[in-house]
């Protein structure tokens, strides 16, 4: 029998052994596992990049560049012409196309009052327009200019354009608050009396004035209460059965007056 001491250094160097052995296995494994978890990044990254590319060279491709420009939203601005002004942009990849040059080119179009794009891959680049109404004429040295509800002329010409009412500020210009009572009145009047005014004057904010196509004059004052002056206005009307030798007052739309003309 081996004295104690001396079996107890053979079972601590069995031990030893057993140690440095499975220290060497695990090593080994995570060496191994580090290897497969660097490939397996190396290879996403790569397969990232190859996409990266394909996408790149599609989309900056021939491919995919500009050959149709749809105008939609148009009734006054000639989609023809649209399509004219921004013919440097066809043949552009769509990811290419010169927004900024787009924008420079329709501000050309008094009309368009707004408008968006949008690109539809292939070969497409829609352009949807919001256009500007006509609502009044103003009077000019030279003939009349045709005016939206913000005051920005849209036409201009030596005849006076049908169907439209001229505004009559004096001396006041669109940015005054006389030409904003008058536009607020005119966009709150029904199509049928609205198409019965020949022309609208203010000076001020208080003191708008109507003249309907058959003469007759309608104070009308502030744009206050403008759609109950409205109602009153067309009820005083039909029942005056468009007569012109009446005015109307309706400043005061609760206590109107009917006097002769």
């Amino acid at each position: 029998m081996q004295p104690r001491p001396t079996r107890a250094k053979a079972e601590l160097r069995k031990a030893a052994r057993a140690r440095r052995r499975y220290e060497r296995v695990e090593v080994r494994r995570f060496t191994r596992r580090s290897r497969r978890r660097r490939f397996g990044w190396l290879g996403a990254f790569i397969a990232l990049v190859v996409i990266a590319g394909l996408v790149t060279g599609a989309v900056y491709s021939p491919l995919l560049s500009l050959s149709t420009i749809t105008v939609t939203g148009t009734s006054r601005v000639d989609p023809t012409k649209v399509r004219a002004a921004l013919a440097d942009q066809v043949g552009t990849p769509l990811a290419l196309v010169d927004f900024a040059k787009i924008k420079t080119r329709l501000s050309k179009f008094p009309l368009i009052r707004s408008y968006v794009t949008e690109s539809l891959p292939p070969h497409t680049l829609v352009i949807r327009i919001d256009e500007r109404t006509p609502i009044a004429s103003l009077a000019t040295p030279s003939g009349f200019s045709v005016v939206d509800a913000a005051g920005v002329v849209i036409d201009s010409g030596t005849d006076r354009a049908a169907g439209l009412p001229i505004i009559d500020l004096g001396t006041a210009t669109q940015d005054s608050a006389a030409f904003t009572a008058a536009v607020a009145v005119l966009i709150t009047l029904p199509a049928d009396l609205l198409a019965k005014v020949d022309r609208i004057s203010a000076l001020t904010r208080d003191d708008v004035t109507l003249i309907l196509g058959g003469g007759q004059r309608v104070t009308w004052g502030s744009p206050d209460s403008s759609a109950l002056k409205a109602r009153v206005l067309a009820a005083l009307v039909a029942a005056q059965g468009g007569s012109s030798a009446v005015t109307y007052d309706v400043s005061a739309p609760l206590a109107p007056v009917v006097g002769p003309g």
